[in-house]
């Protein structure tokens, strides 16, 4: 079935909101949430009310957003849904952690002589997309910056967990909430693949509440989580195409540094490839990433990446 066959047999939404994600939808409940906490920290907490949500429903800044933030005791915690790898997320999450921390501190003097205290905090992204990723992966904030030297003075990392089917089987065993919902995404996927969005998604529901796979949630919210269904796949389809552009520009800068510094460059060849070329031809990577105008940790990532 043709995208555009797709779209044109969906019937008129709502506009969608930030909020709106299966994901969000099914761990803004505290149970869920609290189940899921207690697989990822390997806790053993029984009363959800311990939980206090904090997620800044209208802190929305240049487009970004967190799925769901919440203190627990004395620290406070960023879960993000993704079904894209975005390297920009701790980025993101420095900002969003400074918003969170001006609202927290909102009555209380950052001029006085007493330390104010803050919840630690602690960063996570669960990622459910079709790229093949391991099953942990940290990705830091000081990736993002223009020649490092030593150590950062600002660091924030982020722990990301692929949540599909078949990886992170230990954690998907101790939240068994989690361990259903990647199900239910592979069906959509699987049936998507194959035939019209609405009725794949629609099967996938059926299916999963005849098997009980999220049978509560799924039969209380049945119309919005189709809805959200078929938003997000129409999201991460487009995000699939706007990942192809930026591999397409990727081999054109490739072969136009290529070109200006007498490098023979291949059509087919991708910046990280042409990267990999400097590396054979001698150069060095502050030499590569003055070319390029990539940082010097992203051209060691791009060797990185070459070499596995």
């Amino acid at each position: 079935m043709k995208k555009s066959e797709q779209v044109s047999e969906k019937t008129p939404t709502a506009n969608r909101q930030y909020k709106d994600t299966v994901f969000r939808m099914l761990f803004s409940e505290k149970e869920n949430l609290l189940s899921l906490y207690n697989a990822v920290t390997g806790s053993h907490y029984q009363n959800a009310e311990a939980l206090k949500i904090v997620t800044l429903e209208n802190a929305i800044y240049m487009g970004m957003k967190n799925d769901l933030a919440f203190m627990l005791e004395t620290n406070i915690y960023l879960y993000e849904h993704q079904s894209t790898i975005n390297p920009n997320i701790p980025l993101r999450d420095l900002i969003y952690i400074g918003i969170e921390y001006q609202q927290y501190l909102n009555d209380k003097s950052l001029y006085s002589s007493k330390l104010q205290k803050i919840p630690a905090p602690k960063f996570m992204v669960f990622y459910n997309g079709t790229d093949d990723v391991e099953d942990r992966m940290e990705l830091k904030l000081s990736s993002a910056y223009e020649h490092l030297a030593g150590e950062p003075d600002l660091e924030l990392k982020v722990l990301m967990l692929n949540v599909n089917e078949g990886h992170n089987k230990d954690l998907m065993e101790q939240c068994q909430t989690l361990k259903e919902y990647a199900i239910y995404v592979a069906r959509v996927r699987k049936y998507a693949s194959a035939q019209n969005l609405n009725d794949a998604v629609e099967r996938a529901i059926t299916e999963c509440i005849k098997e009980g796979i999220l049978v509560d949630f799924l039969r209380k919210n049945r119309s919005e989580v189709k809805m959200v269904s078929i938003l997000e796949y129409d999201k991460e389809w487009e995000e699939k195409k706007l990942r192809k552009a930026e591999y397409e520009a990727g081999k054109s800068d490739g072969i136009e540094i290529g070109k200006s510094e007498g490098i023979k460059i291949g059509r087919e060849e991708t910046l990280a490839e042409m990267i990999y070329n400097m590396k054979q031809h001698g150069y060095s990577i502050e030499k590569m990433a003055d070319i390029t105008g990539k940082s010097v940790r992203q051209i060691e990532q791009y060797l990185q990446c070459n070499r596995q």
